[in-house]
């Protein structure tokens, strides 16, 4: 059964024996995976305690800050670091969307990670975005993550061929991924950037493999996170929102915590909202929550990260500019951002 890849076996059971023999077929890939054993399960799961490591909490998706030649400014970089560092963040997100990965050498994507790492204080978890549009560059670039100091890799979604990236696709990226990964695996669906969701089918079958702790889901859908939270009970397996837009509705659903690109400015507030969500506080929650609304929509759908990188500006970071295509924001576009964070109370 398993000399073929996955993705044929799919094919092949899906036309002679019908969609309950592919199911079967997952079924048993599963199972292989806790019974035949995989060389790196004790990084994903503590063999004694059984838990794996603990997502729960607050992560800005660290920006990457470039000087005006358009180099990564690593000075810069490491500066928001330690002020990043004195808010009670459960880590750091480096290399996500908020990172301009798409715009970095492989070289940069793992000097950044190595910088971050050389100044985060010890306790504060790193997760590195690793995604790549093929499995095997993938796999490499979760390796050498890991060896910058990465304490799990989260992985988007290849999406160039999207027309051919189904469930089956998927499973066999996110299994091999997750199979040679040194480090704990966080699936990562963003389909405002990607065009595509990881389907709900492929996460639950992956969220049974060892090395798989949990899932960024950026699709701004409650409905899909109280599913997916709900068909992975039994599952060690652990959801984060993707937005601060909707982080109070996440946690009342039961996800863990979230990557919010608004945590680079309002950090301290974000992790505030998620004390009182934690602690059954919702009225405080929902009044803090509504506020937090249109600044985050502000920088992440209306105007993006030149958006967000002004607003660090105003809070005591360096944002700077963004790398080439992506262009700053208009005068009127900043006059627009201004209000959105002041009409709220936050200037």
């Amino acid at each position: 059964l398993y000399s073929k890849p996955l993705v044929t076996l799919c094919a092949e059971l899906e036309r002679d024996e019908g969609l309950l023999l592919v199911e079967e077929m997952f079924l048993r890939r599963v199972l292989s995976w806790k019974c035949l054993g995989w060389r790196g399960f004790k990084q994903g799961r503590s063999i004694s305690s059984g838990r794996r490591l603990d997502l729960r909490g607050i992560y800005p998706p660290i920006v990457t800050p470039f000087n005006q030649k358009g180099q990564v400014d690593y000075q810069q970089l490491e500066s928001n670091v330690q002020e990043l560092s004195k808010i009670p963040f459960r880590g750091l997100v480096v290399q996500g969307s908020n990172g301009e990965f798409v715009f970095l050498t492989s070289e940069e994507r793992v000097e950044v990670v190595r910088r971050v790492r050389q100044v985060l204080p010890e306790e504060k978890l790193l997760v590195a975005g690793s995604g790549c549009e093929s499995t095997e560059a993938t796999i490499a670039m979760t390796r050498n993550m890991a060896e910058a100091g990465a304490a799990a890799a989260m992985v988007i979604t290849p999406c160039y061929y999207r027309g051919r990236m189904n469930s089956a696709a998927f499973i066999e990226h996110y299994t091999q991924v997750a199979d040679a990964s040194p480090v704990p695996v966080v699936l990562y669906s963003v389909p405002g950037n990607t065009a595509l969701e990881l389907p709900m089918d492929a996460i639950l079958t992956l969220s049974q493999h060892p090395n798989i702790i949990g899932l960024k889901d950026s699709g701004n859908n409650i409905t899909r996170i109280a599913l997916i939270v709900h068909k992975t009970k039994n599952q060690d397996f652990q959801v984060l929102a993707g937005s601060a837009g909707y982080l109070l509705a996440a946690y009342s659903v039961g996800a863990v915590g979230g990557v919010c690109a608004l945590a680079n400015v309002l950090g301290e507030p974000l992790c505030n909202l998620a004390k009182l969500c934690v602690g059954g506080q919702w009225e405080e929650a929902r009044e803090l929550q509504y506020r937090l609304i249109e600044p985050n929509t502000a920088v992440t759908q209306k105007f993006g990260i030149a958006a967000l990188k002004e607003a660090m500006g105003w809070f005591g970071y360096y944002g700077g500019l963004c790398r080439a295509p992506l262009l700053p924001l208009t005068e009127a576009e900043r006059k627009d951002l201004r209000n959105n964070f002041a009409s709220n109370g936050w200037l």
